[in-house]
């Protein structure tokens, strides 16, 4: 629906169910959502967004009152997505058709988007988890894993992040541009809000044991997996930036603390052997880095992270030409110190070099020229990156005619 159409809409509240053969529920979660626009006297409408069922779903949804709209991507991220798309509310409110949300209790999620809220979460933990509601290894492993993951990499501050029953401003939801198919959907909509900084809020909620007479659709192992795998590309920052430093800092205090030779702790003796271990953290440190500043730069180019101002800055400075100068100064003082091993060997008559001297200048002349063109391509290839954001001009017809002649 058209901004301009929703404006002029009297619907306050949408209620979108995805749904995929909940003949048994679906009717029931309709009826209770209906019944609750009447006593909060509210102007609404229940959307059905149906994913394929074959069990009678959408004539038993329809018959109870919903909209049923025919979702044929598969997924519960995609029958969201439908659902919303075709919401006429103000408000939307999305929760599963199993009945193991109470939909006649919703008033506390529109008044706080009436409040200004532009997201409000479930909060199961708070609100109470009914015997038999939820596994074991979801309330006490994967939920406050994955919630607590979340919360450290966006600062989201939510208590479940994974509550199937919330609701948003429509024009906000707009504005997250969300795209996940499957169950990872839910993160997507909390981490995109966090880094967008919406209004978030929280109200506490039980949650029922389904009514139905079959396996759920989760998967608790390939679904928890698809949730962490979204939450770590949408944060280069703990993928690439974070590792990058340690493996980087970590690799030069090695090579330098060596450098002038064996040393010891405790009589543990750290020689050649440790300094190439320090070689090896730094030059996978440094491409890690290049990793997450390329990450950062295609995030905000497709529109899937916001601008960081920190890591945008530094791509700026980090121009081609600049990248050519530290990049060949690198590379250039990698040959230097080859070239003064060459010198000590044609100085000991092309024979055997002493291992444990001249190991360390030889890493450091490996360490020198790899991250010299790490510096030249990376930087190359930022300034390509950097040209997608460019707008493209066509010329005119007169003037493609005129450059011709």
């Amino acid at each position: 629906m058209k901004a301009t159409e929703m404006a002029n809409s009297p619907i306050e509240l949408s209620v979108v169910m995805p749904c995929l053969n909940e003949a048994r529920t679906v009717g029931k979660c309709v009826t209770k959502t209906l019944q609750a626009f009447h006593r909060l006297n509210l102007i609404g409408e229940v959307i059905v967004a149906d994913n394929g069922s074959i069990d009678g779903s959408p004539t038993i949804a329809a018959e109870a009152g919903a909209r049923v709209v025919s979702v044929h991507k598969r997924g519960y991220g995609a029958a969201i997505q439908g659902g919303v798309a075709a919401a006429c509310g103000r408000y939307v409110l999305m929760g599963d058709s199993d009945d193991s949300y109470d939909f006649l209790r919703i008033e506390e999620f529109v008044t706080r988007l009436r409040a200004g809220d532009e997201l409000v979460m479930g909060n199961r933990f708070r609100g109470g988890i009914r015997s038999g509601a939820m596994p074991w290894h979801h309330r006490y492993v994967g939920n406050p894993v994955l919630t607590g993951v979340l919360n450290l990499f966006f600062r989201a501050g939510v208590g479940d992040a994974h509550c199937g029953l919330r609701a948003f401003r429509k024009d906000a939801y707009g504005r997250l541009n969300l795209v996940a198919p499957g169950m990872e959907f839910a993160s997507e909509m909390v981490v995109k809000a966090a880094l967008y900084r919406l209004r978030i809020g929280e109200v506490p909620v039980v949650l029922h044991p389904d009514g139905r007479d079959r396996q759920p659709h989760l998967r608790s192992f390939r679904d928890g997996w698809r949730h962490l795998r979204l939450l770590l590309l949408f944060c280069p920052l703990w993928l690439f930036l974070i590792p990058a430093v340690l493996l980087l800092s970590g690799g030069l205090i090695l090579m330098t603390w060596l450098t002038g030779g064996p040393r010891f702790i405790s009589g543990i003796g750290f020689d050649v052997h440790t300094m190439l271990l320090g070689a090896l953290c730094t030059l996978l440190g440094y491409q890690t880095f290049w990793l997450g500043l390329f990450g950062k730069m295609y995030g905000s180019l497709v529109a899937a992270l916001p601008a960081d101002p920190i890591a945008g800055r530094l791509i700026k400075w980090l121009s081609v030409e600049r990248t050519l100068f530290l990049g060949g100064s690198a590379f250039l003082g990698g040959i230097g110190m080859n070239l003064w091993l060459v010198k000590e060997w044609w100085d000991v008559s092309l024979g055997e070099l002493e291992l444990r001297h001249t190991l360390r200048h030889a890493l450091w002349g490996l360490t020198g020229m790899v991250v010299g063109v790490q510096t030249i391509y990376g930087g190359f290839f930022l300034g390509l990156l950097q040209q997608l954001r460019m707008p493209v001009t066509t010329p005119s017809a007169h003037e493609a005619t005129a450059r011709f002649q």
